[in-house]
């Protein structure tokens, strides 16, 4: 399926989840995830289900002044 993460396309396995997304992505701590513009907090990336045409977002905190 097809869905779009910090607005680049990426083809994902049917039924794949939060979870599977950021270890494909190799994502590094911290940072957050939206997917279609909702929060979604670390402890449901597992049961959290993507659908082809989602838009997810995967934040990392800025610092600085």
């Amino acid at each position: 399926m097809n869905v779009t993460v910090n607005q680049k396309n990426m083809d994902l396995p049917d039924n794949a989840t939060v979870a599977d997304l950021v270890a494909q992505m190799q994502a590094k701590p911290p940072f957050a995830v939206a997917v279609n513009m909702q929060f979604v907090p670390k402890t449901g990336y597992a049961q959290h289900a993507l659908t082809a045409g989602d838009a997810v977002e995967v934040i990392s905190p800025v610092t600085g002044g």
